[in-house]
């Protein structure tokens, strides 16, 4: 008996053994989970019950649990790079079948895809048709269904300029030109100008320029206006009431005729907005020029907010949506079962999949350029790894006196 009871002990000191070893293999190794070895005692059980002077018959391994704790946060310098402060598990597609991972270690294959090292697809809410366009600032995300998130590396389509606001001011101590008629190529018919960079339906850029010619009216301006030295309208006039605020035109806007450009894009149709004009004593000064058009823009980077929105940046100025990182938790993430580089799987043990977005309910947030370390601790490890070779050695000196014991035993009957 004393030899079965010493043999489960040393096999639970060799689990125990190799729980701790594997834990020092993985100390680098991102994402990973400590596990820890649980044991419980044996009695051999009876149809009329356990005498109350019973000797129990060993130990056995209970459970190879994993710790779920917190890993350290290291920076990166790859915006891909995700690291998870909190609960939760990134999501991730492997031949079809879904898959959980701590590590956010991702890329980008040869087909645009975000993926792992192993290459499973790092999974996202898509985005709502309200935010899946270029320059989209409303909408969400379809947070009922999983996608694979795919960087678009196309050209983002360009976009005409409609409206341009310009907000000047003309000084109202000048005097009308005596040089006439206004003539844009001469600098002695007009007080001041200024211009913008404006934009076609092909993204092909044109230069809308403004000048401003004091009126022996007074308070009166009229402005002209050019695109790519082709008149397009005036003269247009600014009035200012006596406190050098502009009251026309009425509202403060102009709709200019339309401007065909000559390289086959469609006709320039743009809305002034002039309410910034001002006449006021001081120099012309320029306080507001801009416009809503852009031109084509090339993939210049992605970004990952906290949130797990991911979002494409251009070279235009633009951003689009691709989507949101799902993040997945369960009631009991140790029931969850260890398939490999650094994936669970789903079991019944671990309960249903409950999926969110970083930040909301018991999820936690993502934190991008970054990536968390395993969260064994060297060492605890290396003192467990002590303990083990004690109860190795305390149980292997248990069969050693039970053989001394037996020996002496036989010698008697010798």
């Amino acid at each position: 008996m004393p030899f079965e009871i010493a043999l489960s002990g040393i096999s639970a000191a060799m689990a125990d053994l190799n729980t701790t070893a594997n834990n020092i293999a993985n100390v680098n190794t991102t994402g990973f989970k400590r596990s820890r070895a649980e044991f419980a005692n044996l009695f051999a059980v009876t149809p009329y019950g356990l005498a109350s002077n019973a000797v129990g018959s060993g130990v056995r391994v209970a459970k190879v649990a994993q710790q779920f704790g917190q890993g350290n946060v290291n920076f990166t310098d790859n915006n891909l790079d995700m690291a998870l402060s909190g609960q939760g598990f990134f999501t991730l597609s492997r031949g079809g079948q879904t898959i959980y991972s701590r590590a956010g270690d991702f890329g980008v294959d040869k087909d645009g895809y975000v993926v792992d090292p192993q290459g499973d697809k790092l999974q996202v809410f898509p985005p709502t048709a309200a935010t899946s366009g270029v320059g989209a600032t409303n909408g969400g995300f379809d947070t009922g269904r999983l996608a694979d998130l795919r960087l678009d590396t196309s050209d983002a389509a360009p976009s005409a300029t409609t409206s341009v606001a310009v907000g000047v001011n003309l000084p109202a101590s000048a005097t009308p030109p005596t040089t006439t008629p206004f003539d844009p190529t001469n600098s002695a018919t007009y007080n001041n100008t200024t211009s913008v960079t404006t934009y076609d339906s092909l993204g092909v850029q044109h230069t809308t320029s403004f000048y401003y010619v004091k009126s022996a009216t007074a308070n009166t301006w009229d402005m002209y206006t050019y695109t790519d030295g082709t008149a397009v309208s005036g003269p247009d006039q600014l009035v200012y009431d006596t406190s050098g605020a502009l009251t026309t035109p009425a509202g403060g806007t102009l709709t200019l005729p339309a401007y065909t450009p000559t390289d086959g894009a469609a006709a320039m149709t743009m809305k002034l907005d002039l309410s910034g004009s001002t006449q006021y004593s001081s120099a012309f000064s320029v306080n507001t020029l801009t416009q809503d058009g852009y031109t084509t823009g090339q993939l210049s980077g992605v970004s990952v907010g906290k949130d797990g929105s991911v979002t494409a940046n251009y070279t235009n100025g633009q951003t689009k949506a691709l989507g949101q990182v799902a993040l997945t938790n369960f009631a009991d993430p140790q029931g969850l079962q260890q398939i490999g580089d650094n994936a669970w799987a789903e079991t019944y043990e671990s309960g249903q999949p409950l999926r969110g977005a970083a930040g909301t309910s018991s999820f936690g947030q993502i934190q991008a350029g970054a990536l968390e370390a395993s969260n064994v601790d060297l060492t605890q490890e290396l003192v467990n790894m002590i303990t083990a070779q004690r109860d190795f050695q305390a149980n292997a000196q248990v069969i050693s006196t039970s053989d001394q014991v037996t020996q002496s035993i036989i010698n008697i009957r010798g």
